[in-house]
């Protein structure tokens, strides 16, 4: 009986065998993300392209299944980035590339033409689905989307740019973004009907339109930039991720898939671990290293040079100037207002990009200021009226809450702001050479062509008359450069040209 029960007992094994559903062995997948990474001279002890290229390297060579994501905003603001408008950046970038890249709206600072140059150089795909050209087309090159078969998973991909470069950054006339939600969410239900197991977009966002994203229930995973911090959220549906900034951290997400087939009926689920490599604990890719040694050397022998010194302490972190009046602020527009003799000044104190202090006594030198303006923007002069000075200012005190950009640090005039009222009701007073502005008269202005053209919600000034223009005007970090080496020594200081009520 013993070889019967043993033949019955291996053909039920056998059917059920056949009967079972098939399910694949689990696969993992490693999403890797950096994003807002610009500076060549990274003096940090976390962060800078060396390490971040050390990391990638490090995943990839570990074997298995790896997408290195970069989340955008790696051309520009940089000291090099003023002088080469991001060509180093790129090449970079390339000793490591990117399975996906999408431009953060600092791809768009140095114009159109540069953008498409500085990603013809690029040997990483880039993907785009809200960026067309002027006849409502991809541009070349650019990708909207891509199903991926990595390992039988069918991975969807979506990139989305930032849809605020216009308001953020100079990317012209010739450049059209769409709506970075709407497109999202028909791409995502495209990939969906495709075959996608999972959906995965990339995008240049803020945190609000993050959220929008993750709440939609239309991706699985969100990697995301712009907000320049360490972010990880995961509600059991989709996981939103972000890395901070210059790779200082970089997110790497282990995802275990299970793919089940029954009936012919797909089923995947997917489970998360989390993962932050703090880049202090990395050591250098070398070929990058030496790579970035050679642009730092060339970078060196031009700007450090000393200009001057700064008696008074000096403060250009983001959370000073974009909120407050600052004395480093102050130094700027007093440069500005000077170099074109104008009545009065205003600068974005989202254009300061230094971030950092300065003690009293501080040697400045060219590096200095061009690291706190690395836009290339230039001085211009304006005639306005005193009804658009109002505007610019009240729009400059609209977002101070969220440390917007627009913030104004200002010269020549002083003003009140209530920010306990609603934007667009907070300006009190506005004095000019110590009398109240009057908004029928006409004054000179020394303003950046960035905010001449609306950029961070400065529309009022699109409508003020050039007297001196982008085609003649100097650079601001020239004219600061000038005002600084002509005295010597400076001592702004913060002296009531900005009165809030919080």
């Amino acid at each position: 009986m013993r070889p019967i029960r043993t033949a019955l007992i291996a053909a039920l094994v056998s059917a059920a065998t056949f009967l079972a559903p098939a399910a694949a062995e689990p696969l993992t997948l490693t999403f890797l993300l950096t994003n807002d990474i610009y500076k060549v001279d990274n003096p940090s002890e976390r962060g800078g392209f060396p390490r971040l290229n050390a990391v990638v390297k490090a995943e990839r060579a570990r074997g298995g299944h790896v997408i290195y994501a970069h989340a955008g905003d790696l051309i520009s603001p940089s000291l090099l980035s003023g002088l080469d408008r991001g060509e180093h950046t790129i090449a970079l970038t390339n000793l490591a590339p990117p399975d996906i890249f999408t431009p953060g709206n600092h791809e768009f600072d140095f114009g159109a033409e540069t953008f498409l140059k500085r990603m013809g150089e690029a040997k990483f795909p880039i993907f785009a689905a809200n960026l067309r050209d002027s006849g409502g087309k991809p541009l070349p090159r650019f990708r909207d989307m891509e199903l991926r078969e990595v390992g039988g998973i069918k991975l969807g991909l979506v990139g989305l740019t930032a849809e605020d470069s216009p308001v953020k950054s100079s990317p012209g006339p010739s450049l059209f973004f769409l709506s970075t939600f709407d497109t999202a969410v028909a791409r995502a239900q495209e990939l969906r009907d495709q075959g996608a197991d999972l959906v995965v977009a990339v995008a240049h966002a803020n945190r609000a339109l993050d959220l929008r994203l993750f709440s939609s229930g239309a991706f699985d995973i969100i990697l995301s930039g712009d907000d320049h911090d360490l972010a990880i959220l995961f509600d059991g549906r989709t996981v939103l991720a972000e890395s901070k900034e210059e790779a200082e951290f970089v997110t790497a997400i282990d995802v275990k898939v299970e793919v089940e087939e029954k009936d012919g009926k797909r089923s995947v689920s997917w489970f998360p671990e989390f993962r932050i490599i703090d880049t202090a604990t990395v050591t250098p890719d070398p070929e990058t290293e030496a790579l970035a040694g050679r642009y730092k050397a060339e970078l060196d022998k031009e700007l450090s040079v000393v200009i001057g010194t700064s008696s008074t302490p000096l403060d250009s972190r983001k959370a000073t100037v974009r909120s407050e009046e600052a004395a480093i602020g102050n130094l700027i527009a007093d440069a500005m207002r000077e170099a074109v003799k104008a009545d009065i000044a205003i600068t974005n104190g989202g254009g300061i990009r230094g971030n950092r202090e300065y003690p009293a006594g501080t040697e400045i030198t060219r590096r200095d200021v061009l690291a706190e303006l690395p836009f290339g923007n230039r001085n211009l002069k304006l005639e306005v009226t005193g009804e658009m000075v109002w505007t610019a200012l009240e729009n400059g005190v609209s977002d101070v809450e969220n440390s917007a950009g627009r913030f104004p640090q200002v010269s020549g005039l002083n003003f009140e702001a209530d920010l306990t009222k609603p934007p667009g009701e907070r300006l009190r007073a506005v004095t000019v050479g110590g009398k109240p502005l009057d908004r029928s008269a006409t004054y000179t202005l020394a303003t950046n062509d960035y905010m001449f053209a609306g950029g961070d919600g400065y529309t009022a000034l699109k409508e003020a008359r050039a007297m001196l223009g982008e085609r003649d005007a100097k650079l601001m970090a020239n004219d600061v450069m000038a005002y600084v080496s002509a005295r010597k020594a400076v001592a702004p200081k913060v002296e009531g040209r900005i009165t809030l009520r919080r």
